[in-house]
């Protein structure tokens, strides 16, 4: 984290650093060219804005905040964040409707369709449609400088749509939520909410996403970021061990399988179209 990062990376990359991910905030700071954006914005404005700073970028400078769905995890920083800056925020209709009402800022919304590719800055953002209990929650697929990097976030089931969006991608940010075993045996958890997890609209397993990535990777990914683990159900040993083994298996030993935590930001990834690399 000791790099320089006031001046534009180069060419060919796009840096990712997860500020925070699990049940209590997530949010994605994401960097090609000159353009800086937020991917969801779950931590509070305060924490946003501490843990941007860490990694040497100011919350004034972002181009945008992209929004994959409603929930409090996903969005409960953008009000304040807003409330003496104004950031345009991209959400689909339903996104936008089921967030609005709860706003005091005036919001500069953006608003596309699921399925829609716009442009934001150096980025070029493809939305699509995901499985999740939400209004209507949407992956992202960002291409940038040649790169390709894939996100998507809380996932009930993997679905044709995300293996033809995710496919090729140089870098893919994906949730690993639970371990099976783990959660079979939580006792904090009642049987509904087990079952609300484990649904076809809830959240994937690291089983499920080491499948998925087996399944979509080729020799063009180098990190994988695994998000949104479960603090009582899984630990980042279990689910990059999983995922790496699955990987070694179809011959991609080589990629980079990392966890986001929820109580501090992950170094800058740099996702490359060659030699992978961390700052």
């Amino acid at each position: 984290m000791n790099q320089d990062l006031t001046q534009p990376i180069l060419a060919g990359m796009i840096q990712m650093a997860v500020l925070g991910s699990g049940s209590g905030g997530n949010a994605t700071l994401l960097r090609c060219g000159n353009t800086r954006i937020l991917v969801d914005a779950g931590l509070s404005a305060k924490q946003v804005v501490l843990r941007m700073e860490q990694l040497g970028v100011s919350p004034d400078d972002l181009d945008g905040i992209l929004v994959t769905h409603e929930h409090s995890d996903h969005a409960r920083g953008i009000d304040v964040l807003l409330r003496k800056r104004s950031i345009p925020i991209f959400a689909n209709a339903f996104t936008r409707e089921a967030l609005e009402y709860k706003m005091k800022s005036d919001i500069p919304w953006r608003v596309f369709q699921s399925g829609q590719t716009f442009s934001l800055g150096d980025f070029e953002v493809q939305a699509f449609k995901i499985p999740h209990d939400a209004a209507e929650p949407v992956g992202f697929v960002l291409q940038g400088h040649g790169v390709q990097l894939g996100m998507v976030s809380d996932v009930g089931h993997v679905t044709h749509l995300m293996r033809e969006q995710l496919r090729g991608s140089h870098a893919i940010y994906i949730e690993a939520n639970y371990d099976e075993t783990l959660l079979e045996r939580d006792t904090k958890r009642p049987w509904a909410t087990k079952q609300r997890i484990a649904s076809r609209h809830g959240h994937l397993s690291n089983t499920q996403t080491a499948e998925f990535l087996e399944e979509i990777a080729c020799e063009r990914l180098e990190n994988v970021m695994l998000s949104h683990l479960s603090s009582d159900c899984n630990c980042p040993h279990i689910a990059s061990r999983v995922v790496s083994e699955s990987l070694q298996r179809c011959g991609l030993g080589k990629v980079a399988v990392h966890c986001a935590q929820q109580h501090e930001p992950t170094p800058w990834i740099q996702c490359t179209t060659g030699q992978q690399a961390i700052a």
